[in-house]
């Protein structure tokens, strides 16, 4: 009996589940670009176009290896535009009776294949190096659960950068080398783009025809769209760029993008990495003396840790994680964040890498754009529909417990034991952003006052009732008794001030 075998744009690997338990001689992969998983947010023009790419590249892949596969071009004219909807016209054309699938890494298309009205079996991604019921063992009676605890499990699992039971180096975590801010570097390196073949200019083509309104630039376009290319990258990285990650990896600077970040992790999530290949090629450099070992540590620490963990509490935490509220916040996501002219450097710089690159490393997501929107009050919902819209390596498994946990606090604790909120001071430490913003970030009041200074405080004191105990925010609030009242209730009023110009749309 012929069986349909789906591979959706995020499971681009020989050997996904799905394609693992099929038979090659009778079966029928089904691959589709389609509107329903192109536009269900406004993802950006150039996420699109690897992910057609890719799988268009993919599906020759299989062909070449003998699978017959039924290919779904997004400009099709009998593409039914939703993968239930292609599934159900293949089941039709072939006489096909069961539907064999990895399952989704969203609980959204999970739960509209589990409606399908013929027979379909959705496997456990084998992918990841934790599953799901290792994840759920682990979390089982745990009061918190952090990532540390679960990372070092991690570690033993894999054996990556373990000494016997012990950890390499003696420490488990070398995260406290790994703050170092930068400076602008000739030398630095540079990262590895590709000229588009002509299948990838075919896509491009498509995505600008089809969605030319989008936010974000589509051209120039440099992203490796098959799983040699990514190899390359992945390569290019250990050679250049991996010595240094360590030491600069919480780093921003306005003249240097990618510093010493990977860019590897779109393919990661859409297959054309295998993740725990990709930590022991770092673990081999780092052994054979070509980085150092909070470089190697803390990049894999990010891919089995924070990774896996992300997974893990996603699914845990069941469909309705993504809107979660827990502080209550209703404000409106700024129009800055599309692209809007703002005074404040970080957020401006932070914004328009985003629109022309899909791409900003994790501490311009979490203390610039994401530190700013919870201190503001932004609706998480708001948040996380941005975060998932505007960045190449946005899946929702990943995306959510990031954004909805550990930058929003919208989850109330899952993910963090407190809100990763700063004043303009830890900006200005980790970046150069601050010497060319039209605000100051050493005046704490004031028209010239650095925004993030006087949402701080107002944020803490919006929340007193629920922080104030919390241990690790405790010095804040005694701070914060100890000032004049004079200056305190100034703080609150200019934090008013810039939020009532927010709401008005007016240039902030």
């Amino acid at each position: 009996m012929t069986r349909l075998v789906l591979v959706l744009g995020d499971q681009l690997t020989p050997d996904v589940a799905a394609l693992a338990a099929a038979d090659k001689a009778r079966d029928v992969v089904v691959m589709a670009e389609v509107r329903d998983e192109a536009a269900y947010v406004r993802h950006h023009p150039k996420k699109i176009a690897l992910i057609f790419a890719a799988m268009r590249k993919f599906a020759a892949r299989l062909r070449e290896d003998g699978w017959q596969v039924a290919y779904t071009a997004y400009d099709d004219t009998d593409n039914a535009g939703s993968i239930p909807g292609e599934l159900l016209r293949r089941a039709e054309e072939t006489g096909a009776q069961r539907v064999l699938a990895t399952r989704p890494g969203e609980w959204r298309l999970i739960e509209l294949l589990g409606d399908l009205p013929i027979p379909l079996e959705q496997l456990e991604d084998t992918r990841f190096i934790a599953s799901h019921a290792e994840f759920d063992a682990w979390a089982e009676g745990r009061k918190e659960l952090r990532m540390e605890y679960f990372y070092r499990e991690m570690r033993r699992k894999t054996g990556l950068m373990m000494e016997g039971d012990k950890p390499a180096g003696g420490k488990w975590n070398y995260d406290h080398d790994n703050r170092k801010p930068a400076k602008g570097d000739l030398f630095a390196p540079k990262p590895l783009w590709f000229d588009p073949d002509d299948t990838t200019r075919q896509v491009l083509d498509l995505v600008d025809a089809n969605f030319g309104d989008s936010f974000g630039a589509l051209r120039p376009f440099g992203y490796a769209t098959d799983a040699a290319q990514a190899g390359e990258v992945l390569d290019h990285f250990i050679a250049h760029a991996l010595p240094g990650f360590g030491d600069y990896q919480d780093a921003m600077l306005q003249s240097d993008r990618f510093l010493y970040h990977s860019l590897l992790s779109a393919y990661l999530n859409i297959g054309l990495l295998d993740p725990l290949e990709v930590c022991r090629r770092v673990e081999a450099a780092w052994k054979d003396g070509a980085c150092p070992i909070n470089a190697a540590e803390g990049f894999i620490r990010q891919i089995i840790g924070w990774r896996e963990y992300m997974r893990g509490i996603y699914f845990r935490e069941g469909p309705d994680y993504p809107t979660r509220n827990s502080l209550g916040h209703d404000r409106a996501l700024p129009d800055l964040y599309w692209g809007a002219e703002t005074r404040m450097n970080c957020l401006s710089h932070a914004v328009a890498q985003t629109r022309d690159d899909a791409y900003a490393h994790h501490i311009q997501r979490l203390m610039v754009t994401g530190n700013f929107a919870l201190l503001a009050g932004v609706d998480p919902a708001q948040v996380h529909d941005w975060y998932l819209s505007v960045y190449i390596d946005a899946f929702e498994w990943v995306e959510a417990p990031n954004t909805v946990g550990m930058s929003q606090f919208a989850d109330g604790g899952v993910v963090g034991s407190k809100p990763y909120v700063s004043s303009g001071a830890y900006i200005d430490r980790m970046s150069d952003y601050c010497g060319d913003c039209a605000y100051k970030v050493k005046d704490k009041t004031g028209p010239a006052a650095c925004p993030f200074n006087l949402l701080y405080w107002h944020f803490l004191m919006r929340h007193r009732d629920r922080f104030a105990k919390n241990p690790r925010m405790a010095q804040m609030y005694r701070t914060w008794d100890r000032m004049d009242e004079t200056r305190r209730d100034t703080v609150l009023k200019d934090a008013d001030a810039f939020l009532a110009r927010l709401d008005a749309k007016e240039l902030v």
